[in-house]
């Protein structure tokens, strides 16, 4: 099982002031510290560092289940986190988290959605990624919905 956070270019392009999936300019404010997660390094964004608001689509097409949320992204560059096979740092910060599995077309695989602990979060993502009709099991903040990683087979 791997976690992922945004790929590279499309950070960059945030980064570097390219419109959201709203047509707006990413809004620039200061990291307090522990509940800023960028959806890119899948670390917290260091406090008193510049970091970036902007509304997210984690999927390739609108439809109605691909979901749309503000994400945060470290304002200057940061490294990707790559593939992590292990809990990505963001996945560790809170008590809960909301999964949701979804199938190679991007649609919702009704049943599978659920809030859990983070202590069994990594087994549920993968009792979900067992299935062969799941290809990614998203998982967002359970408090406010915020998308923050996916995992994959592989």
């Amino acid at each position: 099982m791997i976690f992922r956070g945004l790929e590279t270019d499309i950070a960059r392009r945030y980064q570097r002031g390219g419109v959201d999936a709203y047509g707006n300019l990413p809004e620039r404010s200061v990291s307090d510290g522990p509940g800023n997660p960028c959806r890119h390094c899948l670390r917290t964004v260091p406090e008193g560092e510049e970091m970036l608001i902007l509304a997210h689509l984690p999927f390739g097409a609108l439809q109605p289940y691909a979901e749309t949320g503000p994400v945060f992204l470290c304002g200057g560059h940061c490294d990707g986190a790559g593939d992590q096979e292990g809990l990505p740092e963001v996945l560790t910060l809170s008590p809960q988290f909301l999964i949701k599995a979804y199938s190679a077309d991007e649609r919702i695989i009704y049943g599978t959605g659920e809030v859990v602990a983070q202590a069994v979060l990594a087994e549920e993502v993968a009792q979900r990624l067992a299935r062969a009709d799941v290809a990614f099991v998203d998982v967002r903040s359970a408090r406010n919905n915020c998308w923050l990683a996916r995992a994959t087979r592989d």
